[in-house]
């Protein structure tokens, strides 16, 4: 294939990378940032999210990238949070004197890095991708370096996060060592027919690297001081479009790498799976910080959708692809309201902070009511709906385990509903502690785009969101 070929293959990418430079370079000049700096970042993501859609599906560089409907669906939602991301956390940081250029810079190079995991063909390209995603979010978690919980935030994410990497290492080099190549295509020939211990041996190491990246139980530990530490917008970015990359991972290398071998590694992700809804269910009920506990609920959610990925099949890819999308209007919509909530010039981060929200904000609370009623899955919030595929993906593998693993994971959720209601409990009937300061109006706005979306309103939204997941689940390992 010819140079030029390859190259629209990665545009999207080569646009990402491209704009980053030439951001990095503007804003050195000018030595701060400027809503047009704002603008052009935002253009440039949404440029290489229309790229991703017009662009040719394909394989370049010989198998290690991979252009297809499911690295577009990806890309497409990846490349949008990450917009958001910036719009939102521009604004939360101006607000607080903290402005800087860099920001958008590395949540762009986190979004190229997460555009190069999803179409990852190879080990190498996969570490590649994984890498520059988190070491962009490293930098975002500790970005206040003046203060002291970002800045442990950052430590720890850094520290953990070079562990995981250590594991991804060594499950690769002895993947490697015993299939004799690094491309996913090669090891599935490499592994078809036989199941040698030395290839287990490294899947099961890849599986316990990509399971911290992705904060799945019993890897989870970084997560809630993380989420804590960090400033709220790069916590509700942290919350959406990496995760939605982290699956796409698990997606990737266990079903283009290692397709013979779903009865070995659906077992490691079943037990990861309801680790991580159970941890995520109890460990919530104990939380204060509203931070905290949507870190918990989404080491909770992630176990939801491993068991999309243990599933297996176009069933399970789809069903995980749903769920992950949804979840990522969640999650934004909610940081975007947390952090358009003040009071006295402090952050409202806790359960009692939003005692009596109604009277003060009845917007913004109507809006965390909804995000919160369909985080806990009930009918008919998107929630409910994103559940609902997963479940049913893993009843329908007639698969006994699976079926009880959807049975459990289903009381996981009823468990985890406690700790929502207590945060709606407190915002419609608890007494206000006092005013609550204005909204940003573009906190504001995306929060409440993102209510309409958890509404019954999803239900319009799956006409096109259920195709698009069908036809990206169908295309893992086909370009």
């Amino acid at each position: 294939m010819t140079l030029s070929a390859n190259l629209s293959l990665i545009l999207p990418e080569v646009i990402l990378a491209g704009s980053a430079l030439v951001l990095l370079v503007w804003g050195a000049f000018q030595g701060k940032t400027s809503p047009l700096f704002t603008l052009a970042a935002v253009a440039a993501l949404l440029a290489a999210a229309v790229a991703a859609v017009v662009g040719p599906h394909g394989h370049a560089f010989n198998g290690v990238y991979s252009a297809d409907a499911a690295a577009t669906y990806a890309k497409v939602a990846i490349f949008i949070s990450s917009a958001i991301g910036i719009v939102l956390g521009d604004r939360w940081l101006a607000q607080r004197g903290d402005q800087k250029f860099e920001y958008a810079v590395l949540v762009i190079l986190a979004a190229l890095g997460m555009g190069v995991t999803a179409s990852a063909g190879d080990l190498i390209s996969l570490y590649i991708g994984v890498e520059l995603q988190s070491l962009a979010l490293y930098v975002l978690a500790a970005f206040r370096r003046d203060d002291a919980k970002a800045s442990e935030a950052g430590l720890k994410y850094f520290v953990l996060g070079a562990l995981s990497s250590g594991l991804l290492l060594y499950g690769s080099s002895l993947i490697y060592g015993f299939a004799g190549s690094t491309r996913f295509a090669d090891i599935a020939a490499a592994a078809h027919g036989t199941h040698g211990v030395g290839l287990l041996f490294g899947l099961v190491f890849l599986i316990c690297g990509l399971a911290f990246k992705v904060s799945a139980a019993p890897f989870h530990m970084w997560t809630p001081d993380v989420y804590e530490g960090a400033p709220t917008p790069v916590v509700g970015f942290f919350a959406a479009a990496p995760k939605l990359a982290a699956m796409m991972m698990f997606a990737r290398v266990l079903g283009d790498a290692f397709p013979d071998s779903v009865a070995q590694w659906r077992q490691v992700l079943v037990i990861a799976a309801l680790i991580s809804v159970f941890v995520g269910a109890f460990a919530g009920l104990a939380q204060t910080n509203l931070k905290r506990l949507w870190a918990y609920s989404s080491i909770a959610n992630v176990g939801y959708a491993l068991l999309g990925v243990a599933t297996g099949g176009e069933t399970g890819l789809h069903a995980m692809l749903v769920f992950m999308v949804l979840y990522m209007v969640d999650v934004t919509g909610f940081f975007a309201c947390l952090q358009a909530l003040s009071r006295n010039g402090k952050p409202m981060e806790t359960i009692e902070d939003m005692a009596g929200l109604i009277k003060e904000r009845p917007g913004i609370a109507l809006a965390m009511t909804a995000f919160s009623l369909s985080a806990l899955g009930l009918p008919p919030f998107s929630g409910f709906w994103s559940k609902f595929y997963v479940f049913k993906a893993a009843i329908g593998t007639g698969d006994v385990m699976m079926q009880w693993a959807a049975v459990l994971g289903l009381v996981g959720s009823v468990v985890g509903a406690f700790y929502y209601l207590r945060l709606i409990k407190s915002i419609w009937f608890d007494a206000a502690k006092g005013p609550v300061d204005a909204p940003a109006p573009a906190a504001r706005a995306v929060g409440f785009a993102a209510a309409l979306f958890s509404f019954p309103v999803v239900l319009v939204a799956l006409v096109w969101l259920d195709p698009a997941a069908k036809a990206a689940a169908a295309a893992f390992g086909h370009a």
